[in-house]
């Protein structure tokens, strides 16, 4: 431990010794409690011994110990977030909206990738399990049994997102991929198109409303869709790929793709072929990615609000973290279904 008048370079440059709340307190010339509501309760603090404070953190090269300051509160302030990829940003408004929203109320966000994998989903949670995150999400209703059972007996709140189930581990906030698909069969339908193209990653949400999707054309009574499926994750090349596998054998009138970035990549695919859209084939995505609306001709897709999945998701964590200790049946039980909205753009044609 620092000594009374060592300088702050000599207390981070101790040999062997770390840095403690009480080093700074002495630099910052304030109580060690006063260093400690600066660092986790600013708003208690005058502004000018805040900055005394952070200045001596800075200078000492002090990091807070948060193992102990979990283990002395049973809460590690840390929210373990499971996504299949980053591949493209489709997920990526909602794990801003959720980490801002995370971060505001002192809490700290740990990414973790399942490449659509449940098997890797299940080893992942049974490693961040021993890590006691206060809380866990999860891209995703469908997991193996060991999963749900692990997350079961955590007792920790997890909220299964971007997904709709009725029988949710705990929480559950997003859209009805079923219905999705559905809804959009029957908009084009309208529309007049009749010889539909699919293509999908191996995503099993994907896949899903794809599914539904021809379920609805066939009840509208219109033919098989030509279905092309590849693997995950969704890339600009695997759109291509998948358009060339279609006009192999026939053109449909329109393909839809189970993602924006598919979709894209079948716009890239249909313009090096000479082929115009939406005039010798349409295009539909799915997610409204930012680029949607940039790209030549502007993308006809599905809209989701992933700012508000985020948001809630964050919002529903902090209420159950703030309710923790009251029994299991007064808690708030939270089922929240975002919706989502058909975008009309220049690569589908006008209602005919």
């Amino acid at each position: 431990m620092a000594k009374k008048g060592v300088s702050p370079g000599a207390i981070s440059a101790g040999l062997g010794e770390s840095v403690t709340l009480i080093d700074v307190a002495r630099v910052a010339g304030v109580a060690p409690m006063t260093v400690s509501r600066a660092l986790n309760r600013p708003e208690l603090v005058r502004s000018d011994t805040q900055k005394k404070v952070l200045d001596a953190v800075r200078a000492t090269g002090y990091v807070p110990n948060m193992l102990a300051g979990s283990l002395a509160s049973n809460r590690s302030r840390l929210v373990a977030v499971l996504l299949p990829t980053i591949a493209n940003s489709i997920f990526a408004d909602t794990v801003q909206a959720l980490m801002d929203c995370l971060t505001l109320s002192g809490y700290q966000t740990l990414l973790g990738l399942t490449a659509y994998s449940s098997a890797k989903e299940e080893a992942l949670v049974e490693a961040l399990l021993g890590r006691r995150p206060d809380g866990i999400v999860l891209a995703g209703t469908s997991h193996t049994e060991a999963t749900v059972e692990r997350l079961t007996k955590a007792s920790i709140p997890v909220v299964e997102i971007w997904d709709l189930t009725d029988k949710p581990i705990d929480m559950v906030i997003g859209f009805s991929h079923e219905k999705v698909g559905a809804t959009v069969a029957q908009h084009l339908a309208d529309k007049g198109y009749r010889k539909f193209g699919i293509i999908s990653v191996d995503d099993p949400r994907g896949l899903r409303r794809c599914e539904s999707l021809r379920s609805e054309l066939s009840r509208l009574g219109l033919a098989e869709p030509q279905y092309e499926v590849l693997p995950a994750p969704a890339t600009l090349q695997a759109g291509r790929e998948g358009l060339g596998r279609m006009l192999a054998s026939s053109a449909p009138e329109i393909v839809v793709c189970s993602s924006d970035t598919l979709a894209q990549g079948v716009l890239a695919e249909a313009a090096s072929r000479s082929l115009k859209v939406p005039r010798d084939i349409a295009v539909m995505g799915f997610g409204d990615l930012s680029t949607a609306a940039h790209v030549y001709p502007a993308l006809s897709t599905v809209h989701i609000d992933g700012t508000a999945i985020g948001t809630k998701t964050a919002e529903a964590l902090l209420a159950r973290f703030a309710a923790d200790g009251q029994a299991e049946q007064t808690r708030s039980k939270v089922c929240i279904d975002t919706g989502f909205t058909i975008v009309d753009r220049q690569s589908t044609r006008v209602r005919s």
